[in-house]
């Protein structure tokens, strides 16, 4: 009787090993595309989608609505991988990017590329079968993020934040666009609140990384010029975001009230970065306040377009 319970104990170790195998590789894939980055930016493109059904009127396609989601989440993570493929030289010396499968060789080089082309190009398939303006938005993002700042930019100058703020900044248009080409005046706001928001938190992360980016070769702002000149940009970039939210004054003062409020509170974290002697603890909460500000700002604009309101 044995030996059959140890052919069953071996079998279940094998299988035990396919399963860790998977999850192992599963982890790895999320990891190459950036699951974080395309979690956030469709909260942004969803917002865009919405606004701009409440905008013009017109009523909700379910085939619109999966067809820019899932092009705008292929389009990034074809960016995201193919950013995985070129950094693969510089990933290695950072605590948060050297468990990238490019490093650790999980997933072979020619497969991210293949992979990283491939959701691109269906992505951007994707959009253009909801408009041609939204798959021009969305290559706009694309092309920013791979070519302007990862190739670019980003090991060259300190300016490299703001150059993929751009790309950061286009998911709202291209939720817009896939409803109306043309766009509201509204769409462009929602651009600049994503485009300043950008530069507080990357810029956040790079104080708390500044050992780690200065040892990559990458000139962040606080690697080049110190903390001090960070957060004094820092603190412009919150300011700018003060009057934006009375561009939907249409959508009623609970709205703008609580929209204020949230930039408020991240503009008093802000100006507490200048008596506060801990750097890395300031700028982990500014970070973790960008975080909620993102999320807080567009489900709150959703709510307030609700027909119950």
């Amino acid at each position: 009787m044995s030996e059959p319970r140890s052919i069953q104990s071996t079998i279940s170790h094998i299988e035990g090993q396919d399963t860790t195998s998977w999850k192992a590789l599963w982890t790895d894939f999320l990891s190459l595309i950036k699951i974080g980055i395309i979690n956030s930016n469709l909260i942004t493109t969803f917002a865009g989608f919405w606004l701009a059904l409440y905008f013009t009127g017109q009523n909700f396609s379910w085939i619109n609505f999966l067809l820019v989601m899932a092009g705008t989440a292929l389009v990034i993570a074809g960016g995201c991988v193919i950013n995985n493929w070129y950094d693969r030289d510089i990933d290695h010396v950072m605590s948060r990017t050297k468990t990238r499968p490019t490093i650790t060789g999980t997933i072979p080089l020619n497969v991210v590329i293949t992979m990283g082309v491939g959701f691109t190009i269906l992505g951007l398939v994707l959009l253009y079968l909801t408009t041609p303006m939204a798959a021009v938005y969305g290559f706009f993002g694309w092309f920013v993020y791979v070519v302007l700042y990862t190739m670019w930019s980003k090991r060259k100058y300190t300016i490299n934040t703001v150059v993929g703020s751009f790309s950061g900044a286009a998911p709202p248009l291209i939720g817009w666009a896939a409803v109306d080409p043309a766009l509201h005046p509204a769409a462009f706001v929602l651009f600049l609140v994503m485009f300043i928001w950008q530069t507080p938190h990357f810029l956040s992360l790079a104080i708390r990384k500044r050992e780690e980016y200065s040892n990559a070769g990458i000139p962040m702002l606080p690697v080049v010029y110190g903390n001090n000149i960070t957060k004094r940009q820092i603190l412009i970039y919150t300011i700018c975001l003060l009057p934006l939210p009375f561009y939907f004054f249409s959508l009623g003062t609970v709205f703008l009230v609580f929209a204020t409020l949230l930039n408020l509170g991240w503009l008093t974290i802000a100006v507490y970065g200048f008596k506060m002697k801990d750097d890395d603890r300031w700028a982990k909460w500014m970070f973790v306040y960008s975080l909620n500000y993102l999320t807080f700002f567009f489900v709150g604009l959703v709510i307030a377009t609700l027909p119950i309101f």
